[in-house]
């Protein structure tokens, strides 16, 4: 099998591991850069050029793009899809999970717990706004950010004005949530490949923060998962179109509760923490969807 690993950094750790975890099941990859690719769109013979030469048929592409790479990394994707590559996430379903606000409008479509999330525009909401969440302390969080960037806690109501009134000053979209103190700065993130969970950890933020990510210095450690997070975690996936997604997860006295939905989640943390070979179950997944596909 031949796979392309999409991704502007070889080196890193989840790209490493995956390309390890391909080569040592006899496959060949190549990892390539999405930005430095461009593209034939025509409907008699559509092609992928990379640096300087045309690209040859890939039987699979992973998906390992960027946040600041999304709508150019998955306009390639898209052209891989064309040429009749699998994609491990397709490009419509990460460009789902990457709108915040429309992952979470789909979620809640299908009945599937949240906290409570507020979205405006106009200045002359922002009273109420606050109000329909439940009041401060409160999260707001951009619609873009990631990895906790861009997510901020307004402890007061007053806070939570200033924070509001400043983004929108900024021109920024950004959504107003409500806050889940009980959670006491964790959440479980389950790694969903297919309709199975293979891994959950329990990440747990550094002292003094509210924010869980492992790149704000969190901590990590397994945990076992109940059947109802087991259950909203591939249903949330499901919901998105996602094959490989970090389900996120807040423990709240109402019940298990959607934070987000990551349709590319990092290897290090999760395989660290629960000490299994996700890289390898990822390609084992490829391996099994290309048999069953008929043949080109």
């Amino acid at each position: 099998m031949k796979l392309a690993i999409l991704s502007r950094d070889g080196t890193l750790f989840s790209c490493s591991r995956l390309r390890e975890a391909a080569q040592a099941r006899g496959h060949k990859v190549d990892i390539i850069d999405p930005l430095s690719c461009y593209m034939n769109i025509n409907s008699a013979a559509p092609s992928i050029h990379y640096r300087g030469r045309r690209l040859k048929f890939y039987d699979a592409v992973i998906p390992r793009i960027g946040p600041l790479t999304t709508f150019y990394g998955t306009a390639v994707l898209r052209q891989f899809e064309m040429l009749g590559s699998y994609a491990l996430n397709e490009s419509a379903a990460i460009t789902r999970a990457r709108d915040k606000l429309h992952s979470l409008q789909l979620l809640a479509r299908q009945g599937i717990d949240l906290p409570i999330t507020g979205f405006a525009d106009s200045p002359d909401d922002t009273g109420d706004l606050i109000t329909m969440v439940g009041g401060a302390p409160l999260v707001v969080k951009l619609v873009e950010g990631t990895q906790g960037i861009g997510v901020v806690l307004a402890e007061t109501r007053q806070a939570a004005e200033s924070l509001i009134d400043a983004f929108r000053g900024l021109k920024a979209q950004f959504l107003v949530q409500e806050f889940i103190a009980e959670a006491d700065g964790r959440d479980v993130r389950c790694l969903v490949i297919g309709d199975t969970v293979v891994a959950a950890i329990e990440r747990q933020a550094k002292a003094g923060d509210f924010r869980s990510n492992l790149h704000r210095g969190g901590s990590a450690r397994p945990v076992i998962i109940s059947e109802a997070e087991r259950a909203m975690a591939i249903r949330a996936a499901a919901t998105l179109g996602l094959n490989v997604a970090g389900v996120d997860i807040l423990r709240a006295k109402r019940g298990p509760l959607i934070m987000e939905v990551n349709a590319s989640p990092g290897l290090e943390g999760i395989e660290t923490a629960s000490d299994l070979d996700i890289a390898t179950l990822m390609i084992a997944f490829i391996e099994a969807r290309l048999a069953a596909r008929p043949c080109r």
